[in-house]
C-alpha cells in the first residue's frame, strides 16, 4: 500500500521494521525465513520506538530540528503498530492492587513492587508510567 501510494515515510518505516525483524531472527539463531511470535514482534517495535525517541531527544539537543521532525513522523507511524497502552490512572490502580496483594508497606521494597506490577501488566503499560505510579504510592 505504502509503495503504491508513494508514501515514502511509511515505506521507509516498514522496510526498517522488516530489517529489524530479520535481525531479531538472526540474533536468536533462527533462519530469516522463520516467523517471530507476537510478543517478539511487539518487543522489536517497542525497541524501535525507544530508539526513535532517543534520536529525537539527541537531535533536539544538537539543534537539528529538521532531523527531529523526520524522526517524529516515523515515530507516529511506528506507534500505530503497538497495542493501546493503559492510562496512567489505570496503571496506578493496578500498582495499588499489587501493593496490597504483596503486602508491601515500606519504600525499601519499591523495586519488588515495580517488577511485580510490570509483570502483571505484561507490556500493556509504559515502564516510565509504572515507575511513576509506584513511586507516587510512597
Amino acid at each position: 500500500m505504502a509503495l503504491l501510494s508513494r508514501d515514502n515515510v511509511r515505506l521507509t518505516v516498514l522496510r526498517g521494521l522488516m530489517a529489524s525483524f530479520t535481525n531479531e531472527l538472526v540474533a536468536t539463531k533462527r533462519k530469516p525465513q522463520e516467523e517471530l511470535s507476537d510478543e517478539e514482534v511487539i518487543a522489536v517495535i517497542k525497541r524501535t520506538v525507544k530508539q526513535r525517541k532517543d534520536s529525537i531527544d539527541q537531535f533536539r539537543k544538537g539543534g537539528r530540528e529538521d532531523l527531529a521532525s523526520s524522526e517524529e513522523s516515523e515515530l507516529k507511524i511506528l506507534e500505530t503498530f503497538l497495542p493501546k497502552m493503559m492510562s496512567k490512572e489505570d496503571v496506578k490502580k493496578k500498582a495499588i492492587e499489587v501493593k496490597e496483594k504483596l503486602g508491601i508497606t515500606d519504600k525499601s521494597k519499591i523495586g519488588q513492587l515495580t517488577g511485580a506490577t510490570m509483570k502483571e501488566l505484561k507490556g500493556m503499560a509504559d515502564g516510565t508510567d509504572v515507575k511513576e505510579a509506584v513511586e507516587s504510592l510512597f
